[in-house]
């Protein structure tokens, strides 16, 4: 068996949301599974002094444009949401204290947490906004509002987020197959083209 895709992100990223829309079946069609990551950019900026591309003069306006674009190319619905950026604690949180306890819950908790904040405008970095969101697909609402608070499950995401910047991630969405790196949704012709050949 192929090893699976490590697919790392930011819930409050645009590109992130893009990427996640296809890259379960862009892995799928080469026989590769794919580890959902959430990190937190926060603490990467920290290292890259980067900053959101949104907030960038002259480049924030065209991001907005692009992102705008390539949700119509790709068909997924888009809208850039009126509080940006955000925090992304508290669905990162989420995310990973639900793979934990069943697996099978973590990615559609992931898409609905991402449609949420980029398709319906919701803010997500609010606990009660990400504890409803995931209370629609099963989980339940009181455990995890109780979870997010929890010293274990805070450790849990920096453990994550540390051991991401330990492997060189910087950005969302950042993609690894086989230690190969490629960042950027605009990677994801690139990302299909290397699982298909092998490499180059």
């Amino acid at each position: 068996m192929a090893n699976p895709i490590d697919f790392y992100f930011d819930f409050s990223s645009p590109y992130g949301y893009l990427a996640s829309t296809r890259i379960d079946e862009i892995a799928a069609r080469h026989g590769r599974s794919v580890v959902w990551r959430p990190i937190l950019l926060g603490a990467v900026f920290k290292i890259t002094g980067q900053q959101p591309l949104t907030t960038i003069p002259l480049k924030g306006s065209y991001a907005k444009h692009d992102l705008a674009r390539a949700g119509r190319l790709f068909g997924v619905p888009f809208k850039m949401p009126t509080r940006f950026p955000i925090g992304a604690t508290a669905p990162s949180r989420a995310f990973y204290w639900v793979r934990d306890r069943d697996p099978a819950l973590a990615v559609p908790l992931a898409q609905a947490l991402f449609r949420a904040y980029f398709a319906e405008d919701r803010d997500i970095s609010n606990p009660e906004v990400t504890t409803n969101v995931a209370a629609k697909i099963g989980v339940s609402r009181e455990e995890l509002a109780q979870a997010l608070n929890d010293a274990a499950v805070k450790e849990r995401l920096k453990t994550e987020v540390d051991a991401a910047v330990e492997r060189g991630v910087f950005g969302s969405p950042y993609i690894i197959i086989d230690n190969e790196p490629f960042w950027g949704a605009d990677r994801l012709d690139q990302v299909e083209k290397w699982l298909e050949t092998g490499g180059w």
